[in-house]
């Protein structure tokens, strides 16, 4: 236990961003450089000695939370650290992205504000990134087996790291021109600068890692061929079929799905275009879809200079507080949020859905029209005498995703069973129906977290590891069909 009384003695207090004025005019992260230091070790002190720590069961990593807490609190940065990597290959990436269910699911929150866990565990890595404890783990032999990971998001990257270390050689393959996937492409620099993707890139490289760029498994390289070069495969390809909105106008020039959007202003920041493609400058934005990536294409127009940004959702608006029977700790809540990019301005419309678009005589959307709806015998319903119509120039999707991509062939040339829902099916060791084909994150779970994402990678590592082998010292936090605890 960190400190007996530091629950009672001390409240929660996290990062602290930039004045809005200051964060809008460039794509740095929005966090105050430094600020979590000197109130971590008070933060990490409000740990309580809970006896069954429900954050375990929040996280799917099974991260040792209590641990690395009482560590952090007694300044033992390199004790915490180890306790850290222990079960997340890439905490600087959940710390500043994960939702953190582990706080839902923190003990102290049953009755007060629960412990800042992200934060901490942020802290820890950066710290240890900053001090060069953060080293390549070069295997001590070698297999003589191969593995392909088909895809560097999260789960692809854990795949392979946790793979490479078991001595295997491992070649990740992504179709972008860049390594890290979503990570990458989809979020934007002011949630997380890509120099921390960048050098976890060149920890990897050095560990025997290898990576091929600009190959899309499907087009460019036939996935029998691929099966034929490798003694096992890892897919890891997300899930990027977007959900489309199929109303009047759809066509009109100016509306985008959100990974169309996100990746160009992206690739500015890389150096790839002085301007973005796609720019949100002068316009009146609208952004379809109420969650994080949502949220990302508001940060990203307020940082392009729209003149107007509002963001649509079709249910109705959350509740601030954890409601006590239909979302009870420690499950993870659905609560209103607000965001980096919500503080940033801009407008958020709930119940309402678009009946159609309008635009002008040069095929470029001008109008959103939108009704409110609400639930009539559990169905939405739109609402007579509420249409109106707000201005459009530039829509973005941002309605989630419905699988993984279909139309590259991949799946249909290995001959991949789907599930019910779409996903690839796998076995409990995350084997789909062909022999030697392993299936990791949001191409086998659906759409989910990065924490999930980076538990599956790490359990499917185990899988083609046995596979390989015939046994296997590989950790697997999740089994395939484990979800995250609800009512």
């Amino acid at each position: 236990m960190a400190d007996p009384k530091g629950f009672l003695n001390h409240g929660r207090e996290v990062a602290r961003t930039r004045p809005v004025g200051e964060r809008v005019k460039d794509w740095n992260e929005v966090y105050v450089p430094g600020s979590l230091l000197p109130i971590i070790g008070k933060q990490a002190g409000r740990c309580m000695d809970c006896g069954i720590p429900f954050c375990h069961n929040g996280c799917p990593l099974g991260n040792l939370i209590p641990e690395w807490n009482d560590y952090a609190y007694r300044e033992d940065w390199a004790a915490a650290y180890e306790r850290l990597h222990a079960t997340n290959n890439f905490p600087e990436f959940t710390g500043r992205l994960c939702p953190a269910p582990c706080e839902s699911a923190c003990v102290l929150g049953i009755n007060q504000q629960p412990v800042t866990i992200k934060n901490v565990e942020v802290s820890i890595i950066d710290k240890a990134w900053d001090g060069g404890h953060v080293v390549p783990r070069i295997p001590e032999r070698l297999s003589g087996k191969t593995v392909a990971v088909i895809g560097s998001g999260p789960a692809g990257l854990a795949a392979a790291q946790q793979l490479t270390r078991a001595g295997h050689t491992v070649a990740v393959y992504e179709r972008a021109d860049r390594i890290g996937g979503l990570l990458r492409y989809g979020i934007p620099e002011f949630k997380m600068e890509k120099r921390h993707i960048n050098r976890r890139i060149e920890q990897m490289r050095a560990e025997g890692t290898r990576f091929r760029t600009g190959v899309e498994i499907g087009r460019d390289l036939n996935a029998r061929d691929l099966k034929k070069r490798y003694d096992a495969i890892v897919i890891a390809a997300g899930s990027t079929t977007a959900r489309d909105l199929p109303v009047p106008g759809r066509e009109l020039k100016g509306i985008y799905q959100a990974m169309e959007y996100l990746p160009l202003a992206n690739k500015v920041q890389e150096g790839d275009y002085v301007t973005p493609p796609v720019s949100a400058e002068g316009k009146h934005v609208v952004v379809i879809g109420g969650g994080d990536t949502g949220a990302d294409c508001v940060g990203t127009a307020h940082r392009q200079g729209a003149a107007s940004v509002t963001q649509l959702e079709i249910m109705p608006r959350p509740n601030d507080e954890r409601h006590p029977t239909g979302q009870p700790w420690p499950t993870f809540p659905i609560l209103y949020k607000v965001t980096s990019a919500h503080e940033e301005g801009g407008e958020r419309l709930y119940s309402v859905s678009t009946t159609h678009f309008e635009g002008d005589e040069d095929g470029n959307v001008q109008w959103l029209h939108l009704a409110e709806v609400a639930f009539v015998d559990g169905k939405l319903t739109q609402k007579p005498g509420t249409e109106r119509r707000i201005p459009a120039q530039l829509v973005t999707l941002a309605m989630g995703f419905t699988g993984t991509d279909r139309e590259n062939g991949l799946v249909e040339q290995f001959g991949l069973d789907l599930d019910e829902r779409g996903n690839i099916a796998r076995d409990a060791d995350f084997q789909t129906n062909v022999p030697g084909v392993f299936v990791a994150g949001d191409a086998g779970r659906g759409q989910s977290l990065i924490v999930w994402a980076i538990a599956e990678g790490r359990s499917a590592a185990r899988g083609v590891d046995r596979y390989l082998t015939g046994a296997s010292d590989l950790p697997a936090p999740i089994r395939p069909t484990d979800r995250a605890l609800a009512v």
